[in-house]
């Protein structure tokens, strides 16, 4: 695909067949997640967490759910893989350029994976539930001071990526 109709075609998807990306794809998406920007070019302060092991996929469901009161349902829509960005916070608070560069590299691997065909989808309410249970965050060995931010779900689907209608005025613009 060319990169327009990648962000033409890309949706989230939310039903995988349970099969996991090869090597290769895997390896093919974080290379991108590696090629997007982050502010400042400061990439020691982001962090990747390629999570494949059923019960700790299990434990994030489990810890999101509690956070939403058991409603929601599955939050990592039973993916065989999910790549979780984090982020030093230096001891402080996180800004805005710092859950604006995790987007963009959650983005960039979306793109990746959906040019590969992969189903994919952003992590954002999980991820806020998961931060909430310090026994579940522990589990995933973050290094030191890092926080979960977001994150996307992989893995092959029967879904197929198509050209969508854009309505080209869903968005306000101002030009001055």
């Amino acid at each position: 695909m060319d990169t327009l109709t990648t962000i033409n075609q890309r949706h989230a998807i939310r039903n995988y067949t349970g099969a996991k990306p090869t090597t290769e794809q895997l390896k093919q998406i974080l290379t991108a997640a590696e090629s997007a920007p982050v502010a400042m070019g400061q990439f020691e302060r982001y962090h990747l967490t390629v999570i494949e092991d059923p019960d700790t996929l299990a434990a994030i469901n489990t810890a999101a759910a509690a956070a939403f009161h058991g409603d929601g349902g599955p939050m990592l829509y039973g993916a065989p893989v999910f790549v979780l960005v984090s982020v030093d916070a230096n001891g402080g608070e996180l800004s805005n350029a710092d859950y604006s560069s995790a987007a963009i590299i959650a983005h960039t691997m979306a793109l990746a994976a959906t040019d590969l065909g992969l189903g994919t989808c952003y992590i954002w309410g999980a991820v806020a539930g998961l931060v909430q249970s310090p026994d579940t965050v522990a589990q995933l060995q973050l290094p030191a001071g890092f926080v979960p931010t977001c994150g996307i779900t992989l893995g092959p689907t029967t879904e197929q990526y198509a050209p969508r209608p854009v309505d080209e005025h869903r968005i306000g613009v101002t030009q001055l």
